[in-house]
């Protein structure tokens, strides 16, 4: 069975544009997996641990015939490679991915999330996804990502870049 799935991609180290095409790259390249688009790229404030560099962000739609775990594993392989180092919770990192939907799914795991439980908080997620699927129904919150987009307090800053 295919199945769609967005994911969100984001770094702040070394060259975090860079880092982020390189994983779409590497993302679009698996074997179970069928890249369909991909969102600009976004220079992004660093949110919880602000004392750092902004990130890049970024989103891409793939198809895939992996389960929700089995992608999410495809994922951690891909930022191991990249040599993702885990500091801190919301520190900085060379690669982060991060599976936001996968179809209509919910899922509450100790592994996995789905959707991911932050992503209507946040423009650097938001943004990204509006770009690829402005009137994609999140499941649980039944509005639309550019509903959610709207709907966001100002505070966030996300700059699409060229």
């Amino acid at each position: 069975m295919i199945h769609t799935a967005f994911i969100g991609v984001g770094s702040n180290l070394d060259s975090p544009k860079e880092n982020c095409a390189e994983a779409i790259q590497r993302i679009s390249k698996l074997s179970d997996c069928c890249f369909l688009s991909q969102s600009f790229f976004y220079q992004t404030a660093p949110l919880g641990d602000t004392d750092q560099e902004w990130f890049v962000n970024a989103a891409l739609q793939i198809e895939t015939d992996l389960d929700p775990v089995q992608l999410l594993e495809a994922l951690i392989d891909v930022e191991q490679a990249m040599g993702r180092t885990f500091r801190r919770k919301w520190g900085p990192r060379e690669i982060d991915l991060d599976l936001l939907f996968f179809d209509d799914l919910i899922l509450q795991s100790e592994l996995l999330q789905i959707p991911h439980p932050e992503l209507h908080k946040r423009r650097f997620v938001l943004e990204p996804l509006n770009d690829l699927a402005p009137d994609w129904i999140h499941p649980e919150l039944r509005q639309s990502i550019q509903e959610l987009l709207k709907a966001l307090p100002p505070g966030q800053e996300a700059l699409r870049m060229d």
